[in-house]
């Protein structure tokens, strides 16, 4: 699977996402137009990403998301009470997305190095698409409520699982290498957030996503499962 069958494969826009974030939000956001809110969302979302991906989230102010957004405070705060508010939106938002992509990438797949394929390039397409959205989950989890950041921790320990679950799969029915499996997931998961971490390397390097999927599965490919004949 390449990045554009991907794209093909599976629409993901921030229209969709805003959509979702209102029908689980639906009780404390006092607009209640649906269009509406889809599209100030959107406005709200962007706004928030751009401006705390480049000075971060903390030092955001209200003003500065007003600017951006060019909105009220008080339209501002029709959707969401308080600035932790809109973070735990945004993350959890996040974090729903990518668990429902990830699951349905491989539910299909019975072979093993099929089903890890599946699961890697799933997760490294799915944050080149939402890239912005991704960086910043991971850069603001510090700032979170101590429950949020324990749904944080949560989920890159669910992510890693899931990992770890195939290659203990795939050494089970003898297609793997016996490695450490939960080291190894741990290792697959770095180097996948160092895609979306440090894009402006691999773009001075002019690499592409389908470059590094490529390079990242032949890489692990001879780790776990060794040379080929």
């Amino acid at each position: 699977m390449t990045y554009a069958e991907f794209q093909r494969q599976i629409k993901i826009s921030r229209q969709q996402i805003c959509r979702e974030v209102f029908v689980e939000n639906r009780d404390s956001i006092r607009v209640k137009k649906e269009n509406t809110v889809v599209k100030n969302l959107e406005r709200i979302f962007s706004a928030t990403l751009k401006i705390s991906n480049k000075k971060g989230f903390q030092a955001m102010s209200m003003r500065d998301l007003g600017r951006e957004t060019k909105m009220s405070m008080g339209a501002l705060y029709s959707y969401f009470s308080s600035k932790e508010d809109l973070l735990a939106m945004l993350q959890h938002q996040r974090r729903t997305i990518t668990r429902r992509i990830l699951e349905g990438s491989i539910e299909d797949e019975s072979d093993p190095a099929a089903k890890l394929r599946a699961a890697i390039l799933t997760h490294l397409y799915l944050s080149e698409v939402m890239q912005p959205w991704f960086y910043f989950s991971y850069m603001e989890a510090k700032n979170l409520s101590k429950r949020e950041q324990e749904l944080a921790v949560a989920s890159e320990l669910y992510t890693e699982k899931l990992f770890a679950d195939i290659l203990k799969q795939g050494q089970s029915r003898g297609c793997f290498l016996p490695r450490d499996s939960q080291l190894t997931a741990s290792i697959i998961k770095a180097m996948l957030q160092d895609w979306y971490l440090k894009r402006s390397k691999y773009r001075k390097r002019n690499l592409s996503v389908d470059q590094y999927a490529k390079f990242l599965l032949q890489f692990l490919e001879a780790f776990i499962i060794g040379p080929k004949d």
